[in-house]
């Protein structure tokens, strides 16, 4: 016989089963409810440390409320139901039945410290996964005069959440997240190829200015044909050997760029219309390259962030090396620009460390510049 669904069966079969963390954090606060001095023994969270808003306006109601005398608190349900009450207020929808169950469900209340570090540790995983998609959204975001110093100060603030992890979850050394990295975004050749074929032309007219653009390097450029000729360009400016489309070709040809078909006498074309100078164009590349690494930077962190098997000690040392990379860059734009990096306040260390856990190039975003 077929099996008919009942209305909204479908549904209910749809909606995802609770995360781990779901069930620590009922653990924990019914260790709470039960004894409410092991708050004593809890530290490192706070109501936002929690997944859902029933939990967080518990947590807040228990912490919030004065214990009661623990001989009174075996004998009746009086402190129980001004933390329902309290409750209420910020989450509808509690019950009194619910704050037994959360009772019944704790398996050991003497272990609320452990579950408080899980409860913590999850919320330190959604922290930097919200900072790495702030940063994403960041390089996207067209609105803000001035782009990269938007992104580095966003990079900053990031950076300061991982330190604020750091702190209460000192990362050991060689644990890095197991999470694969996920490849960088393929950039918009439109505009990029454009200009860096420009950049490419006037410095092949006027190498003497080369030297003056050593912060850009051959991986600012978006093509590895472009890379390559502007390793050629400085190779030979360097060696202060003769700097002509010729040359220039002939060095391509030297170090093999031509072999994946490219047209010599495309090339040669392209190193023969210069416009504008060899400082914007470059400033340009590197402007790109660097809002590039940043959003590059940002998923590899939320990758990292999304895989609940990453430890926070996975996390912080998988962040900062990530960060590493837009440091770099933003070094070799200070050198470009002169600006001074934006800096934001770091997160504040917590109050002390719990006990150990047992928890295991993008699109252009900038107007076109005048030639």
């Amino acid at each position: 016989m077929s099996h008919t669904p009942e209305p909204d069966e479908d549904d209910l079969d749809a909606i995802a089963p609770p995360q781990p963390v779901f069930h620590v954090e009922q653990a924990l606060l019914g260790a709470l409810l039960l004894d409410p001095h092991r708050l004593d023994d809890v530290s490192g969270i706070t109501a936002d440390s929690f997944s859902t808003a029933a939990h967080a306006a518990l947590y807040a109601a228990i912490s919030t409320l004065p214990r009661p005398d623990p001989a009174e608190h075996a004998k009746n349900t009086t402190w129980l139901d001004r933390v329902l009450a309290t409750a209420l207020e910020e989450a509808r929808g509690l019950t009194a039945s619910h704050l037994h169950a959360l009772v019944q469900v704790c398996p050991w209340p003497r272990h609320a410290p452990a579950y408080a570090r899980m409860v913590e540790a999850e919320h330190a995983r959604r922290r930097l996964l919200t900072a790495g998609e702030r940063l994403v959204h960041t390089v996207h975001d067209v609105s803000p005069p001035l782009p990269v110093q938007t992104v580095l100060a966003e990079a900053d603030a990031l950076a300061g959440v991982v330190d604020g992890i750091a702190n209460r979850f000192p990362p050991r050394s060689g644990v890095l997240p197991r999470t694969p990295t996920p490849p960088p975004a393929a950039p918009e050749h439109t505009e990029a190829v454009e200009e860096e074929q420009l950049l490419l032309a006037t410095a092949t007219a006027r190498p003497d200015d080369i030297d003056a653009v050593r912060w850009l390097i051959p991986d600012d450029l978006t093509l590895p044909l472009h890379a390559g000729l502007w390793q050629c360009l400085t190779t030979l400016a360097r060696r202060g050997e003769p700097v002509d489309p010729v040359t220039v070709l002939w060095e391509a040809q030297q170090r093999g760029l031509l072999d994946d078909g490219a047209d010599p006498g495309e090339v040669l074309r392209m190193l023969a219309e210069p416009a504008g100078s060899v400082g914007h164009w470059a400033e340009r590349a590197l402007q790109r390259s660097l809002l590039a690494t940043a959003e590059h930077t940002g998923r590899r962190i939320e990758a990292y962030a999304c895989d609940p098997a990453n430890t926070p000690f996975q996390l912080v040392v998988g962040a900062r090396r990530a960060l590493a990379d837009i440091a770099a860059v933003g070094t070799r734009w200070q050198h470009a620009t002169g600006a001074t990096p934006p800096q934001q306040r770091r997160a504040a260390p917590a109050i002390r460390a719990g006990p150990p856990t047992t928890t295991a190039a993008h699109p252009s975003r900038s107007t076109r510049a005048t030639r």
